[in-house]
Formats: C-alpha cells, structure tokens, sequence
C-alpha cells in the first residue's frame, strides 16, 4: 500500500463523458472541510463511478478511508487495453495526418478508409476513444455502427493516453446497481455517497444500458440520498429545480437537502452553449 494513489491524475487516462475533472479542486475542498485527518474509519462510495476520476481523486486526498468505485459501465474493463486503444489510436491519426487539417471534416474516401482500417484491427475496439476521435464536439453514439453513420472529423488525438499505472490503487471496485448499494451502507453515518448520475433529461448514449437512469431512477435516487454526500447535476438537467421544488412542498425526502450547499461551476460546450455544473453537499 506504499505507493498508493502516488501518482495524481487530474484527467481520467480516458476519453468519458461527464468525468468531473473541472470539479477536482472544489471535492478536494470538500472532502478536507469535512472528513478529518487521512479518512481513518470513512467509507466513501462513488456509486456512479463513471471514470473512476472522484474515486482516484478521493483515494489520494484521504488515503485511509475505504473507496468504492461502482464501476457501472465498465469504465475499469477499457483500462486494461489501453495498449490496443493507443495502437489503434496511430493508425487512424497516419491515416489523416497531413491530409485532412486537425478539426475538419473527413472526406467520404477517407472516412470509408478509417472504417475498412478499424474492422479489420485486430484488438480491442473502444468506442468512446473512437467518438472522441471522430465525431464533433460532444457527440455520443451507443454502437459501431452508429458511429459509421456520422460524418467523421479529424479530431484524434497525436499522442498515446498514458497507462493507468496506479490509478485505482488500493480502491475496491464493484458493479451494483445503486438501489441495490446505498441502502447497504445507509445507516452508518461515516459513509460518503458521492453521487454523479446520468444527468436527467439529457442523452445518454455513451452509458452502457438505454434505461440506465430514467425518471424512475431519479426519484428512488433522490428518496436513498441521506447525509453525508456530494451530489453532482447541471442545468441542462431539472435537479435543482426539483429539489427547490421539494423544499417548497416539503415532500420526496426534502430533509435530507435542506440546507445543502452548492457550488457552481460555469461550463460550455460547443454544440450546446453555456450552462452551469453544480456540486451539492451537505455533511
């Protein structure tokens, strides 16, 4: 355990949308406001796990407490083949490099030459890496062969991602659902849900099930949520509309947001404006 979470990574090693790294600086804040010492005797739950980038991050603040990162998506799984992910990675960017200008769109010709060079690799083919490469800002597709469907762009990246050497050190890593996992842990007041989930009434695609988080899920999420917690949205979802809603009506678990605290931070996106990503906690 010596040489756990050494290595600080302020990104997650790859391509996934929604991962917190804007929000580091301000968890970091309050985690250390809020848990004392080296995390001795805390459970922290990152039941959204996404990237595992809070669960890293949590880890290396309080290297005492015990992480679990619910890996719902499979985030850990595409790790282990970044050497496959960077391999395929070279031989798209040689075959666009000095022929189509870094951010513009990619001829028909081309386009089909990419698709021929990506069936016919011979590894592990990792679709978010490859959106992130070849679609425009942002965009999400939930299979190969949605994403031959797109125009493509030249948006690869000129360097191999790094390895992901010591990036889930001594962090326990799970797959439930979180209607499964929070009522396990929801008596013991020493345990942190950190809470990032799909954003509601946005798309969804780069999660692994369609019905991931649907209206449904939002509220028994909202009706398990209990202090302590960090809990992440935005507003190009309705949280905090609902929960200023369910202040005003006193209904669906409103005591447990009740003077909550929130941290904003501005965010844009080139395909969608600007908008607001917010951090909500209360201990």
């Amino acid at each position: 355990m010596a040489n756990q979470a050494q290595r600080n990574f302020k990104q997650a090693p790859l391509p996934f949308i929604g991962q917190k790294r804007m929000f580091l600086k301000h968890f970091e804040r309050v985690l250390m406001e809020n848990i004392n010492n080296d995390g001795e005797g805390w459970t922290i739950i990152d039941v959204f796990g996404g990237s595992g980038l809070l669960s890293h991050a949590a880890k290396r603040i309080k290297p005492k407490a015990s992480v679990i990162y619910n890996d719902f998506d499979g985030y850990s799984d595409r790790l282990k083949h970044i050497s496959d992910i960077n391999r395929l990675r070279e031989i798209l960017y040689q075959t666009v490099d000095g022929i189509i200008p870094k951010n513009k769109r990619i001829s028909k010709h081309l386009k089909q030459e990419i698709i021929n060079k990506i069936k016919a690799f011979k590894g592990f083919l990792d679709l978010n890496s490859l959106s992130s490469w070849l679609l425009f800002s942002g965009q999400q597709v939930a299979s190969l062969d949605e994403l031959y469907g797109k125009d493509f762009w030249h948006c690869i990246r000129q360097s191999d991602y790094p390895e992901a050497i010591g990036y889930l050190d001594g962090i326990e890593v799970i797959r439930e659902s979180f209607h499964v996992l929070l009522p396990k842990f929801k008596d013991n007041p020493k345990t942190l849900f950190i809470l990032d989930p799909p954003y509601l009434c946005t798309r969804q695609e780069s999660y692994k099930q369609a019905t991931y988080f649907d209206l449904i899920d939002f509220l028994r999420l909202i009706n398990l949520t209990r202090p302590p917690y960090i809990f992440f949205s935005s507003t190009k979802s309705e949280f905090i509309r609902f929960i200023e809603y369910t202040q005003e009506q006193q209904v669906d678990n409103w005591e447990s947001f009740a003077g909550a605290k929130r941290i904003v931070v501005n965010a844009s996106a080139s395909y969608s404006g600007k908008y607001e990503d917010n951090l909500i906690y209360k201990f």
